[in-house]
C-alpha cells in the first residue's frame, strides 16, 4: 500500500517499495495560480534531500521545487513539457513530477503526514 508524506515545502511524496512520486500539493498550486511552464532535473540524476530539481512558472510566479528525500531521479513526468497546467488541474495523480528511487528511507521522517500537513497549511493562512 502506498503511503504519502507532505512537506513544508507544499512537496508530496508518495511510496511505493523504495520509489517515491513527486510533486507539489494543492495548496501550492493554488497558491502559484494558472503554471505556464515546469523544467524538471533529468532522469538519472542524484540528488540530495533538500535540493532544487524543478521549477514551475506561473502567471504569478516561479517556484522552485526541491526533492523531500535523497535518491535517483528515476523518471520525469514529459506530460508536463507540452501540459504544464496539469499541475493545476491534477496535482496529486497526473500532475507529478518526478519519480525518484530513495537512497536514504530514514530521512522520511522529517516529513509530515496528510493531518500534519493540513494543520501547518493552517497555520500558515
Amino acid at each position: 500500500m502506498a503511503t504519502t508524506y507532505y512537506s513544508e515545502e507544499h512537496e508530496w511524496i508518495t511510496i511505493e517499495g523504495n520509489t517515491g512520486t513527486v510533486g507539489i500539493t494543492d495548496f501550492a498550486q493554488e497558491q502559484l495560480g494558472d503554471i505556464v511552464f515546469a523544467e524538471v532535473t533529468k532522469a538519472n540524476e542524484e540528488v540530495t534531500k533538500d535540493e532544487e530539481v524543478a521549477v514551475v512558472e506561473s502567471v504569478k510566479a516561479a517556484s522552485d521545487i526541491f526533492s523531500p528525500v535523497s535518491g535517483l531521479i528515476s523518471e520525469v513526468n514529459v506530460l508536463l513539457e507540452d501540459a504544464p497546467e496539469t499541475i493545476n488541474s491534477d496535482p496529486l495523480e497526473n500532475g507529478w513530477i518526478f519519480k525518484i528511487t530513495i537512497t536514504n528511507p530514514n530521512e522520511l521522517d522529517d516529513l509530515m503526514d496528510l493531518d500534519s500537513y493540513n494543520k501547518f497549511v493552517e497555520s500558515i493562512k
